[in-house]
């Protein structure tokens, strides 16, 4: 076995998003030297291009209802307008900013930065794109995931989530393809911005794996926004119009007229061009490496974080995953990262939260279950005469009592949902939640009042 010492690092990560910087830095403090490529921006797909910036337009556009729902508060509210040019620059300084705290991260943990392309060229030998070559003992492989632009003619005249940040001008009427979480979120951006959207998906359903009940209900709302819905509606083609303007053609349906064409229609694993299974790394049919409970491939010491092994794509799994290595390569401790009840959220108008088994899950898997849930006007809805309802679920196992279950949609659902999480991964009862006194008057203690 060829001596640690060797190599010119003790672990080289490729991709520098939330995972690969987790491990990095606790690598680093267990003593490891360690070095990390990153062809893009430090920060991944979260910071750059996903999580962090949508979010921030998400809180921009809350303020489309916000203003309308002030006057019924007393507030007198005079002529206002929307600048995205203004909200577009801010939320891309804050995102330049976050980028500079992940790198200034990584320098006071002593890992050295190489912001460039890498491949590996032998089991232990990375190469750069300016031809040079590095060596080290373990090697990570954490360069997430990338858009898929479906396989139609004339797709290249849309854009995906990475560049939708960058738009220079707004675009007036929006379809976007897909009817995951990516899909729904831009949907209500855009609506509460003043465009007119369009969402086309392939299926017949929005959010497929949440809640029947819970995405039902975002379905109804987005409509009444004045979202439009097509389903079942495959693209053909895609023309550019002389003006600029999009000509959208679908499968049985009439043709789109659109000023912007938003593709969100999934992420794959962002494997190729890595050399891995040139070194025998084994990867699935859609390009994710493969890897065991420690994140381990099928070379020894090559290891894989976060969306490129298409577990769970969410920031903190791969956060949880990198950190989860770290420790079990170089700390000497082995983690397992349990997958298992992670809540999720879909920020969307409004949003959407739920953790553990859904009620169809739960039928399948448990047999008997209980259902209980509350359907309310938020009392700020109330005031404002806004008829938007909220639903809270909770699944019950009805052999033990245990709730494996809570899902949501209405105001600061994600916020509320995340305390609750605890709860359900530690396995609490429906008794236990009756027990608690409720926090009066919120939207939360509707979780300890569920008959």
């Amino acid at each position: 076995m060829t001596d640690p010492a060797s190599y010119d690092y003790d672990l080289f990560v490729i991709g520098a998003g939330s995972g690969g910087v987790r491990a990095a830095r606790i690598a680093s403090g267990h003593g490891a030297r360690v070095a990390i490529a990153e062809e893009h921006r430090v920060g991944g797909t979260c910071v750059i291009r996903g999580c962090v910036p949508k979010k921030l337009l998400v809180y921009g556009s809350h303020f489309a209802e916000d203003l309308k729902d002030a006057q019924a508060f007393g507030w007198t509210v005079g002529e206002t307008s929307f600048s995205w040019p203004a909200l577009r620059d801010s939320v891309l300084n804050e995102v330049t900013r976050l980028e500079g705290i992940y790198g200034q991260t990584l320098a006071n943990n002593n890992v050295t930065v190489f912001k460039s392309l890498a491949k590996l060229v032998g089991p232990h030998e990375i190469e750069l794109a300016d031809g040079q070559r590095i060596t080290a003992g373990h090697i990570l492989i954490a360069t997430g995931g990338w858009p898929v632009r479906p396989d139609v003619p004339g797709a290249e005249h849309g854009i995906t989530s990475n560049e939708v940040f960058h738009l220079e001008t707004f675009p007036k009427r929006v379809v976007i393809a897909g009817g995951g979480y990516i899909a729904n979120e831009f949907a209500g951006i855009f609506n509460e911005f003043g465009a007119q959207v369009t969402v086309v998906n392939r299926s017949d359903a929005i959010l497929r794996g949440y809640d029947e009940q819970i995405r039902d209900r975002l379905l109804q709302i987005s409509m009444a926004k004045g979202i439009q819905f097509r389903f079942n509606c495959p693209f053909e083609h895609i023309e550019k119009q002389a003006d600029g303007s999009l000509s959208i053609r679908l499968a049985g349906a009439d043709p789109i007229e659109a000023d912007l064409l938003l593709f969100a229609t999934g992420r794959a694993p962002r494997s190729q061009g890595l050399g891995l299974e040139a070194v025998g790394v084994e990867l699935a049919a859609n390009g994710a490496v493969k890897v065991d409970d420690y994140s381990q491939t099928s070379v020894e010491h090559i290891y894989a974080v976060g969306d490129v092994t298409d577990r769970v794509q969410l920031t903190p799994v791969a956060i949880r995953e990198g950190h989860a290595f770290a420790d079990t390569v170089f700390g000497g401790r082995p983690v397992k990262v349990d997958h298992s009840t992670i809540p999720m959220a879909v920020f969307s108008h409004p949003p959407i939260a739920g953790v553990g088994l859904t009620e169809a899950q739960a039928r399948n898997q448990l047999g008997s279950v209980k259902i209980f849930t509350s359907d309310f006007r938020p009392m700020k809805n109330v005031l404002a005469d806004r008829n938007e309802r909220a639903l809270y679920k909770m699944v019950v196992n009805a052999a033990n009592d245990q709730v494996v279950g809570l899902h949501m949609i209405g105001p600061d659902s994600a916020e509320i949902l995340q305390a609750a999480a605890i709860a359900v991964k530690a396995g609490l009862t429906k008794a236990q939640f009756d027990e608690t006194i409720a926090l009066h008057p919120t939207m939360a203690e509707e979780l300890v009042l569920l008959k």
